[in-house]
């Protein structure tokens, strides 16, 4: 048989069986780390093996083999997120509070330089975009975002959003999904050309937050906060084809291909796991008990694990208590 072709077939049979089956997930282990600070977005470097998590002025980095903390990035003012640029060897990550990016090796996660950002104010959700080869800052205090040359390591321009930024996600193609939060729509923005093409207004989705891609089917999965709901919105019309309920206090959603379930991680101490039977049925399948404030999280679509940072909080306050962040692995029985 053709190598090429078996390999094809053992990913379909393998695809097949974990569609097959229960698909439900457990707690499999916690990750103690250092530090007090606040906690932010999860990122996984899949080429690398590596999940790093924001933490205050810091960035933790585990690495995925042995899934043990292997490093810090450490000196920043206040961090949001982490973007990866694998065939530049650089990450980089947006410091809020400091109105820059830093850019850090990967290998040796030291810091190479900081990017002062003009004409905005308090980065926050940050991504590469293969098709331009950008990386893109979302401001949620200016309304805009910030453009950066991955290259040159410099701003290279501003996008007017016309509201608050959250996340966004890149179809590959061009073309950059972001939520904004406050005017309860989805901006399509031009990567290249630095504009926005359209406005899809998300109702009955109010204050849009996570934001994932099914690239195949062209479907965007936005979760929000005000309705309780994850919306399946069509990517090439807006419309929003069906709204699933899940969890208070949700912040992030990903959506696992191989096995077709979509996570949606909620505050309340839940991730609400929905099952996508095609482009445009889904049903939820678990709802599963995580940890109050455990809201931000990444899926890594190798092990299909998931994992959420948390911290313990002082009763009443936003106040971490020393000793106790870490990350919460759950994966599927």
């Amino acid at each position: 048989m053709n190598p090429n072709l078996k390999f094809s077939l053992i990913l379909f049979l393998c695809s097949i069986s974990l569609c097959s089956k229960a698909q439900n997930y457990v707690a499999d282990k916690t990750i103690p780390l250092a530090g007090d600070g606040g906690y932010d977005y999860l990122k996984i470097d899949e080429a690398n093996n590596r999940l790093y998590v924001s933490h205050g002025t810091e960035v933790n980095v585990i690495d995925l083999a042995t899934e043990k903390s292997i490093g810090t990035i450490s000196g920043m003012k206040g961090v949001h997120g982490i973007a990866i640029v694998n065939h530049l060897n650089k990450g980089f990550i947006s410091d809020g509070r400091a109105n820059a990016a830093v850019a850090f090796d990967l290998k040796t996660l030291k810091t190479i330089e900081t990017i002062p950002l003009a004409s905005v104010n308090g980065p926050d959700a940050i991504m590469y975009d293969p098709y331009s080869d950008r990386v893109f800052t979302f401001c949620g205090e200016s309304n805009n975002a910030a453009v950066i040359d991955p290259k040159t390591m410099k701003q290279i321009g501003t996008i007017a959003l016309g509201g608050g930024p959250e996340f966004a996600v890149s179809d590959g193609k061009g073309k950059i999904y972001n939520n904004l939060e406050d005017k309860n729509s989805m901006d399509v923005i031009d990567a290249k050309t630095m504009k926005v093409l359209k406005n899809f207004p998300l109702n009955p989705c109010g204050g849009p937050t996570g934001l994932a891609l099914d690239a195949k089917n062209k479907r965007l999965f936005t979760v929000c906060r005000e309705n309780k709901g994850l919306s399946v919105v069509d990517e090439t019309s807006g419309k929003v084809i069906a709204t699933l309920p899940i969890g208070t206090g949700v912040d992030a959603v990903a959506y696992d291909p191989q096995t077709k379930l979509v996570f949606a991680s909620n505050g309340d101490g839940t991730v609400t796991i929905i099952k996508q039977k095609t482009a445009d049925e889904y049903a939820v399948v678990q709802t599963l008990k995580t940890q109050a404030r455990a809201r931000t999280m990444a899926l890594d679509t190798k092990t299909h694990k998931i994992y959420l940072s948390v911290a313990e909080m002082v009763a009443g306050t936003r106040t971490v208590v020393p000793g106790t962040f870490r990350v919460l692995v759950y994966k599927m029985e």
